[in-house]
């Protein structure tokens, strides 16, 4: 009796190690399971991306604001009738240190 329990128990093991540990077994699911969320959320985050440049590019080829915004923030440029004024804080130069005594210094 004691022999055909350890060859069932044997045998139920065998039966469950390609559902445990097989190519298709519950493990490599959870794993795809987890890859799967990871994708989802970079291409959630890569729809938005998209959906954000394709609203910067309508808006580029349809209205002339846009054009004129991005041509004056990022390449400096300024209307005929306009002024262009750059106002620039002074460089401060740092405080001269004072000059150490090294013989002090080594008797601290």
């Amino acid at each position: 009796m004691r022999v055909l329990s350890l060859l069932l128990v044997a045998l139920v093991g065998l039966i469950q190690h390609p559902l445990w540990l097989g190519q298709g077994g519950w493990l490599r699911v959870w794993e795809l399971d987890r890859e799967v969320a990871a994708r989802d959320t970079a291409n959630r985050l890569a729809a938005q991306r998209n959906a954000a440049l394709e609203a910067e590019v309508r808006d580029l080829r349809q209205g002339s604001v846009a054009l004129e915004e991005r041509a004056r923030y990022e390449l400096g440029f300024v209307r005929p009738d306009e002024v262009f004024v750059q106002i620039t804080e002074p460089k401060v130069a740092p405080a001269p240190e004072a000059p150490r005594d090294t013989r002090t210094a080594a008797l601290r």
